[in-house]
């Protein structure tokens, strides 16, 4: 091939966590984490994602996973003898509506002890994935009422910062959260972990 006649390479794609297909994808969507006989106190926690201009973000996808009102997670490496309901599955996912709207209904987590042992307070985490993120991000909901002052990860995040990971009890709705999760921006982003 002569020097006239070389192909030029063209810029390849940018790699992020999104947009998202639904084929093969859908199966693994549920919004409800504990079916009706599983014990724990009933709580639904809704919010919207958005970006730093506090756009919805309606292609993202929010992910959860929790431990149950004993503190177990659902899941074969915890094998801590506590118990464990056949209903409750510990993870839920959703796509973002068109208003970056999300909900899911579950049971308010029971604490879970760190690697070494220290109780963190109780807890969701998740991981929300967005078209424009080279991974997805990770948080937590911490609900109002609670020890946090005794949390471990809660300790790392400054004072100031700490209510964007408190969900807010729902004005006349009793065991109804709102939580939104903000991308960006200089007042209230939420607070992300790197784990």
């Amino acid at each position: 091939m002569s020097a006239d006649t070389q192909a030029v390479p063209g810029l390849t794609p940018s790699q992020t966590v999104g947009p998202y297909l639904h084929i093969g994808l859908d199966w693994l969507n549920t919004t409800a984490l504990a079916a009706p006989d599983v014990a724990g106190e009933r709580i639904v926690i809704h919010g919207l994602v958005l970006d730093a201009d506090r756009a919805p973000v309606s292609d993202g996808i929010i992910e959860i996973w929790q431990a149950n009102s004993h503190g177990r997670y659902a899941h074969p490496d915890d094998v801590r003898e506590l118990p464990l309901e056949r209903g409750f599955a510990g993870f839920g996912r959703m796509p973002t509506g068109l208003k970056g709207e999300f909900h899911f209904s579950t049971i308010k987590p029971g604490r879970v002890p760190t690697p070494h042992g220290q109780l963190q307070a109780p807890h969701i985490l998740v991981n929300v994935f967005a078209r424009g993120l080279l991974k997805q991000l990770v948080t937590r909901i911490y609900f109002p009422g609670d020890d946090h002052a005794s949390d471990p990860v809660m300790a790392q995040v400054p004072v100031d910062r700490r209510p964007t990971l408190i969900a807010q009890p729902a004005e006349g709705k009793a065991g109804v959260f709102e939580w939104n999760i903000l991308l960006g921006g200089d007042q209230n982003e939420t607070v992300f972990f790197d784990f």
